[in-house]
């Protein structure tokens, strides 16, 4: 039986990058807990999935207990995913972390001020969180109130649902700083559906035997998803599939894929794209009977990318000119279908919806969209929301579309709030402009589940923002001051092992999460505080009056609006299996043929001009220039040469690392063992020129402010470049980052900006 101390951790975490677990055995890691090791009571199995990494994964956990109390995981069989890393195996920690917040807290000073806490009872919180909106919403419109998700994303569908029968269509997401730009990149380029944004948001895996080129664009899967990594690899060493990286690090993902890799410049990726369609229109390795017959202004489109040319391209991105040609060579030589896997951080830019649009439009031009190898889209797709929700159940359908004109997004980012797709299940309001919303009265007060302020650039703006509305109340499960010095209130909420909703859906296999333990202290379900919450504002029949079954019945409404022909009995009759959910017809290639990426059942798809469009008429119609136009990051050392005098490094930030998930899990001693300070990585030469050493504490400054962390000296970064990493509350890197933002998305600049960083 493995036991595992501290040191332990370290040591196995380290030899399997953090980012993996103990492979090829099943044990992974059991509580240090002396008391349950000599406990003689039987073992208790259950089963369940990680949440740690975001929403998606749903890596599988066999769950060992002893006593009533969570004693070792492991992996779970049978199950599509079961590589619990390092990260996975820390939520026995996090689960029974001394510092939880456990219950209903009011403050006692006033906002702004470090906070001063009383404890109070869940009735008087909803008392008087329903008077407060209430008041608001009689005195001002349902809609000044803003509700708000961060992490984790689970209980999206149920806040929506609040939102919408309150009467406010403003609720908004993290996503709206992190994976929608490139959703609505590709609405501009498919169209405005569920059938293309969804399913192919971050890009297509490439197949063994199918796919010819593979690009990985901006992401590090070896970091970011180790649970996908297994895939890939099999996929290279069993195809003929040649594979391009285009990365300004030097990545595990470079060492371990990379038949040619493209360490460009941040901000400079729209410009390669443009490149690669010449090189492919220019020889003919493109798919002429596509493009004919099922796409719009290819012809402006082409002219267009003759500009780029291989020696342009290779000064505009720094990276040697024969390289380049390589990889032109590899897409023209390799043929189709080709994948482009891509980040959710990617288009962070102020050009970034044009840069992936760049990116995007090399699938369709290849004709590789839609067939086997290329960017697949799935069969007979079910009706549930991205986040397993489902558009019935979060009525972003029936009430979304009569509070539409009512949303405050919309002089700002227009483009954004006209391309939500409400039968998908989406609102998602562009939250980058809530200090403007707030400082001119539209937002007056907000309901926030697992918000952080420090996701934003200028944090100190939107810590304002929350201070100045008339009432704020967060629910989360730590007391974290950067966000809740500037609130009312705080709810404490569940834990992943402690709340069920939504199903774990993989492809059309659906999995059923139940609580496996009992709430620590008096922590709520995410869904169950929402049905709490709209009960008390006088809506007992839409969240089924409250209370301790509310998980249940959301899960039950969400089943039956689904339209999946799935019960929550026939899930738990076949729990801890799944149940596959099976197709009505037969699979199908080329769906646009038949009618099976529009909403009216009619060939081509849902765009304007009913094609696929590489002039965007959404963007014409708005003002912009229809095509995918490369420009210079706003602030860079070609567009600033003023400002790279005193600030000459390129500042990328906003990278994973394997152990931890944004600002997560920083609580955790474990993981935090693993990085427990702040780094700011630079290379070699920069170091060398700035008299500084691994190790260092160094000042990283920018125009709008300075931060201070440890340096480490690696070759994974350009010369001209720094990597540094976010969701320290010591070294909020993006307090220092411009509040410019993408016209198009409303996206902040994360992936671009200058810096100097000097030894302290």
């Amino acid at each position: 039986m493995l036991k595992v101390s501290r040191r332990t951790f370290l040591k196995i975490a380290a030899a399997t990058g953090a980012g993996a677990s103990v492979l090829g055995k099943n044990i992974l890691f059991q509580s240090a807990d002396p008391v349950l090791a000599a406990s003689t009571s039987p073992e208790v199995v259950k089963y369940s999935h990680c949440v740690q990494c975001n929403h998606t994964p749903f890596c599988g956990m066999k769950l060992i207990f002893k006593d009533d109390k969570l004693y070792r995981i492991e992996k779970r069989s049978d199950y599509n995913n079961n590589l619990i890393c390092a990260k996975g195996v820390a939520a026995i920690q996090e689960l029974y972390d001394p510092e939880r917040l456990l219950y209903p807290m009011k403050r006692t000073n006033p906002k702004g001020e470090p906070g001063q806490w009383e404890r109070i009872s869940w009735d008087e919180a909803l008392t008087t969180i329903a008077d407060k909106l209430n008041g608001i919403k009689e005195k001002h419109g349902a809609e000044k109130v803003a509700f708000i998700t961060g992490d984790p994303k689970e209980p999206r569908s149920a806040l929506m649902r609040l939102a919408y029968t309150f009467g406010s269509p403003n609720f908004g997401t993290e996503s709206s700083t992190c994976f929608l730009a490139l959703d609505l990149s590709n609405k501009l380029t498919f169209g405005k559906n569920h059938f293309m944004t969804g399913p192919c948001g971050p890009g297509g895996n490439p197949v063994p035997g199918k796919t010819k080129v593979a690009i990985f664009w901006g992401t590090n899967p070896a970091w970011s998803a180790p649970f996908s990594v297994a895939g890939l690899r099999n996929a290279k060493e069993k195809g003929d599939c040649k594979y391009i990286v285009v990365d300004p690090r030097v990545t595990p993902t470079v060492h371990t894929f990379a038949d040619v890799h493209l360490q460009i410049r941040p901000g400079t990726d729209g410009a390669l794209a443009l490149c690669f369609a010449k090189a492919l229109i220019e020889n003919d390795a493109y798919d002429k009977e596509f493009v004919e017959k099922w796409t719009h202004g290819f012809e402006e489109y082409a002219e267009y990318c003759k500009q780029f040319t291989v020696e342009k391209v290779a000064e505009i991105c720094d990276v040697p000119a024969e390289r380049i040609q390589e990889a032109c060579d590899i897409l023209v030589k390799q043929g189709s279908p080709i994948v482009c896997k891509t980040a959710a951080a990617w288009p962070h830019h102020v050009n970034g919806v044009n840069s992936h649009r760049a990116m995007w439009l090399l699938m369709p031009l290849t004709g590789s969209l839609d067939v086997p190898g290329g960017l697949k889209v799935p069969d007979e797709p079910m009706d549930f929301d991205m986040w397993n929700g489902s558009p019935g159940f979060s009525r972003a359908r029936d009430l979304l579309p009569k509070l539409d004109d009512k949303r405050v997004d919309r002089k700002y980012v227009p483009i954004w709030a006209d391309m939500e797709d409400y039968y998908a299940g989406q609102g998602n309001l562009q939250l980058n402009f809530l200090p403007e919303y707030v400082r001119d009265g539209e937002i007056k007060a907000c309901v926030a589940l697992g918000v952080n302020a420090m996701m934003w650039p200028q944090t100190q703006e939107y810590q304002k923002a929350f201070q100045d509305m008339e009432f704020a109340v967060s629910a989360d499960f730590y007391i974290r001051p950067q966000t809740h010095d500037y609130v009312d209130m705080i709810l404490p909420a569940a834990m992943s092992f402690e709340r069920a909703c939504p199903v774990a859906r993989f492809g059309r296999k659906l999995f059923l999460r139940e609580p496996v333990v009992e709430p620590a202290g008096e922590a709520r379900p995410d869904y169950r505080i929402c049905c709490d919450i709209g009960t008390a504002l006088g809506f007992g029949d839409e969240f089924w009056g409250g209370g301790e079954k509310s998980e249940e019945n959301c899960l039950i409404e969400t089943l039956k609006t689904s339209g999946c022909g799935v019960t929550l009995e026939d899930l738990r009759a076949a729990s801890p299996e799944g149940v596959v959910i099976p197709l009505k017809g037969e699979p199908q290639d080329k769906k646009y043929e038949t009618g099976g990426l529009r909403y009216d059942g009619k060939p081509g798809f849902e765009t304007p001009t009913g094609k696929m469009e590489f002039t965007s008429e959404v963007l014409r119609k708005y003002g912009f220039d229809p095509l995918p136009i490369y420009k210079e990051p706003t602030q860079g050392p070609v567009s600033s040469p003023e400002v790279a005098k005193d600030f000459p490094l390129i500042l990328n930030s906003g990278s994973r690392v394997p152990m931890y998930t944004h600002s997560k899990q920083r609580h955790t001693p474990w993981l935090r063992d693993l990085m427990p300070e702040p780094i700011c990585r630079l290379s070699p030469k920069a170091a060398r020129e700035r008299g500084i050493e691994t190790g260092d504490e160094v000042e990283l400054s920018t125009q709008f402010g300075a931060i201070r962390a440890k340096a480490e000296v690696t070759n994974i970064v350009r010369d001209d470049c720094i990597d540094m990493f976010h969701g320290w509350e010591q070294a909020n890197v993006n307090l220092v980052h411009a509040r410019d933002f993408d016209p198009i998305s409303g996206f902040p600049s994360y992936k671009e900006g200058l810096c100097q960083v000097k030894k302290v």
